[in-house]
């Protein structure tokens, strides 16, 4: 059987402890916090992602990987597979939201997980929700999850306050399914409504490879010798292109250096091999989650290092900016932190593309606010940006903009 390449990226969001990881679990069949910290501290840290399969049992809904009973119908049968998607798990504490900013720059749609037993919505729905509207992610169902912990009248309340919260958004029509992801209640007509939901990707294979590294590994055991050390992996979504076994890539921002001036310098390596969730193909297309293995230094790539960087063919990659003019808005339904003018001095955290940064407010006019970069970032004029500024001894998302222009270190 041909492989059948994800067609889109779908991401949880939503507030801490409502169950994000679990329904992604339900539906996928994959464990996705596996970083030792997340494990320890029972949380999200990291990105995790997984790939599901969509399958049409000849009924009324979908199933996935994760409730499929042995691969088979629940009649027993063969399933059909309609399609794949590549799942994103995101963050959703407060002190990691600039995660969940990097991971929904390249989504299609999301799954937005609210707890059914806490008031609707919690602080970090209202932050995440914000947040894939200034994406201009359009595409969303919601997962009313653990309704086994509450009577019938309790998961009626709590979904009208949903429906008040989404009232008056472009979200306002999207489908609430009441769920437990824990007993894998409801996931079948969960998956039914995001296979509805969020179409394919519209593939751009004529333009050049263009990639967004959200993730970068050293996959080598300690002790490897070199004759069998492997190259730097980095994990990601190609956004247009393809990209093939054996193709040249640059790698922006790439390498701090001093010399001959201070600066940034490309990495330019070698796509060794391309893998979808343990599938090996000669190519990757846009419209999923995939891992590239390269002719890196491993030590170039270790503990996420490239994260946030683009790759693509030599000569077609965005400016590198050290620092960035930004049209700065605040953003709607903001509970905090919106109204407070930008100080000369103060640190924020930076979004733009797969990259999160901080950065120093330079000056403020009207409007513009010019930050200089901890590190450079990859990205074209016109970029969106979001900015993150502590309130309160808070990490918030209180505006966004666009990247106007700023000094560009790499043209």
């Amino acid at each position: 059987m041909a492989f059948v390449y994800p067609d889109a990226i779908v991401s949880t969001a939503g507030h801490v402890d409502h169950g994000k990881t679990q329904t992604a679990y339900a539906l996928s069949g994959v464990w996705v916090m596996k970083h030792s910290e997340e494990i320890k501290k029972a949380m999200t840290i990291k990105l995790g992602y997984a790939q599901v399969g969509i399958y049409d049992c000849g009924g009324e809904y979908y199933y996935t990987d994760g409730i499929l009973a042995n691969g088979r119908c629940p009649d027993g049968s063969e399933p059909k597979l309609v399609r794949r998607i590549s799942l994103l798990d995101v963050p959703g504490h407060e002190v990691l939201v600039a995660t969940m900013v990097s991971g929904a720059a390249v989504v299609d749609g999301a799954v937005l997980v609210v707890d059914a037993s806490q008031p609707a919505p919690q602080p970090q729905t209202v932050e995440h929700f914000a947040v894939l509207d200034i994406i201009g992610v359009r595409r969303l169902v919601v997962a009313q999850n653990k309704i086994d912990l509450i009577p019938r009248e309790k998961a009626l309340e709590n979904y009208q306050q949903i429906r008040k919260f989404l009232a008056g958004t472009w979200a306002e029509g999207a489908k609430v399914v009441p769920i437990s992801a824990l007993h894998r209640v409801n996931i079948d007509v969960l998956a039914t409504y995001i296979a509805k939901s969020v179409p394919p990707r519209e593939a751009e294979l004529g333009r050049p490879p263009r990639f967004s590294v959200l993730r970068s590994f050293n996959v080598n055991p300690p002790g490897t010798p070199p004759e069998k050390l492997r190259g730097g992996v980095l994990g990601g979504t190609l956004l247009q292109g393809v990209l093939r076994v054996g193709d040249e890539i640059e790698v922006r921002p790439g390498l701090k250096v001093d010399k001959p001036k201070p600066g940034y310098q490309p990495i330019r390596t070698k796509v060794l091999s391309i893998e979808y969730s343990g599938v090996k193909v000669d190519e990757a297309r846009p419209g999923g989650l995939v891992g590239v293995m390269t002719g890196l230094d491993p030590a170039l790539a270790k503990a996420d290092a490239l994260a946030g960087a683009v790759a693509g063919a030599p000569g077609t990659l965005p400016p590198v900016w050290t620092a960035i003019e930004v049209e700065a808005k605040p953003i709607p339904r903001s509970a905090e932190g919106r109204g407070e003018p930008f100080k000369q001095g103060e640190v924020a955290l930076v979004a733009v593309g797969p990259a999160t940064v901080f950065g120093v407010v330079q000056a403020v006019k009207k409007d513009v606010v010019t930050l200089a970069l901890k590190k450079a970032v990859c990205a074209e004029q016109g970029s969106k940006v979001v900015l993150i500024r502590q309130v309160k001894n808070r990490w918030i998302v209180t505006h966004y903009g666009v990247l106007k222009g700023g000094t560009a270190v790499l043209e």
